[in-house]
């Protein structure tokens, strides 16, 4: 599994460990998993660890960790990145209410697919999706998995600003908008969960290579857990089982 792993310079501070060429999830996996074995024996003069699709960005001191070290450094560990990515499941429940002033664009998604939108709503809701990577703005989770009878062409002309909270479809891609932005993905519901929020401990509620699962939820229940949040009362359900 060695032959397929390239080392990509990025400037003088930075390495890219790019595992193949695809977005799949067992390349994926081994990205996740190297950051995973990173994180837990840390090594001086590594400084932070990005995951993307594909690659593990490592940002490093040269001046404590000179790059052919870095490299001599990498290799043992990269036998061992797949069966570290493997282990618990998490899953992180968010809470949307589908539909009407939460989620506009649902009647369109459902007349592009030819489906109800209840129908819409159901597989939207029925998978869990596994986060490849966060970047965009903080807290924006890449999403795989969605249903592919359910995928949406993005708007012409994509909004100004989308409000926080915001979960669309984009293309083969759903997702939540953490913080109100400009975005062209069609919306068919919002969550009142903070998936960013600066002032708790962990600012970011997932991270790659964990799974979202969306819950439907009624208006009276929204507003509910949207009360809850404000008064920092609300503690999202994370549920952890099963092999990955």
């Amino acid at each position: 599994m060695m032959d397929d792993i390239r080392f990509l310079p990025c400037g003088d501070q930075a390495l890219a460990v790019e595992f193949g060429n695809a977005i799949d999830p067992g390349i994926n996996a081994r990205v996740c998993g190297l950051a995973r074995l990173l994180a837990e024996t840390p090594v001086p003069g590594i400084r932070e660890t990005v995951p993307t699709f594909r690659s593990l960005l490592i940002c490093y001191d040269p001046g404590v960790l000179p790059y052919k070290k870095l490299i001599r450094t990498l290799k043992p560990l990269l036998a061992r990145a797949g069966a570290a990515s493997t282990g618990t499941r998490r899953v992180v429940e968010l809470p949307v209410c589908y539909g009407g002033r939460y989620g506009e664009d649902l009647p369109d998604v459902a007349a592009h697919a030819g489906l109800s939108e209840d129908e819409v709503v159901r597989r939207h809701a029925g998978t869990e999706y596994l986060i490849y990577m966060l970047g965009f703005l903080p807290g924006f989770a890449y999403l795989g998995g969605l249903d592919p009878a359910i995928a949406v062409p993005r708007l012409s002309s994509p909004r100004t600003r989308i409000p926080a909270g915001s979960v669309g479809i984009g293309g083969e891609q759903t997702g939540v908008y953490p913080l109100d932005s400009p975005g062209g993905w069609r919306l068919i519901g919002t969550t009142p969960v903070k998936p960013y929020d600066p002032g708790r401990e962990e600012p970011i509620l997932y991270r790659a290579g964990d799974y979202i699962r969306f819950v439907p939820v009624e208006e009276r229940e929204f507003l509910d857990i949207r009360a809850q949040v404000e008064a920092g009362e609300y503690r999202v359900t994370v549920r952890e089982g099963g092999a990955v």
